[in-house]
């Protein structure tokens, strides 16, 4: 079975038996460990191969599989997830940008509030991503009906005298 595969059952029976909560707190403490150290060097590419850097941080592959599964939407170049194994050296190349983009996405303010940002991304190009991600969830009717329009259901009335009512 391939470490993605693994990755994927372990999160399931892990809710089933410990519960949601549970997860999410031992992951994020992984997930955690692991940006604290890409972000000290941000202008190094990180690389590791995941049965080491488990063992290096206290955790199981599984939840490093995690980790590079979670950074894989932020990298210039994807990993194939379902080919990956614990002892491939894996380089991570960073859009670092898109990456604490993904962070506001995922709400996982933990990730977003590492002080190393401030050294990383000025405080207006936060504010700029954040606004960026505000914008792309706002649901825009591009085309309102006016109440003197013709009613979009084709009866040949004005919008206000058929289903503007």
């Amino acid at each position: 079975m391939n470490l993605y595969k693994r990755w994927n059952d372990m999160v399931v029976d892990y809710v089933k038996t410990k519960g949601e909560k549970a997860f999410w707190d031992e992951y994020s403490k992984v997930e955690g460990t692991i940006y604290a150290r890409i972000l000290e060097k941000p202008e190094e590419k990180f690389t590791y191969k995941i049965g080491e850097l488990a063992k290096e941080i206290g955790t199981t592959p599984e939840f490093v599989m995690g980790f590079t599964d979670g950074i894989n939407d932020s990298l210039n170049t994807t990993l194939d997830l379902e080919t990956i194994g614990e002892e491939d050296a894996i380089i991570l190349d960073i859009d670092l940008e898109r990456l604490y983009y993904n962070m506001l996405d995922a709400k996982a303010e933990y990730l977003y509030n590492i002080p190393a940002w401030d050294h990383i991304l000025t405080e207006e190009k936060r504010e700029e991503l954040a606004k960026q991600l505000k914008d792309s969830r706002t649901v825009r009717n591009e085309n309102k009906v006016g109440r003197n329009d013709p009613c979009p259901c084709g009866s040949g009335k004005k919008y206000k005298k058929c289903h503007g009512k």
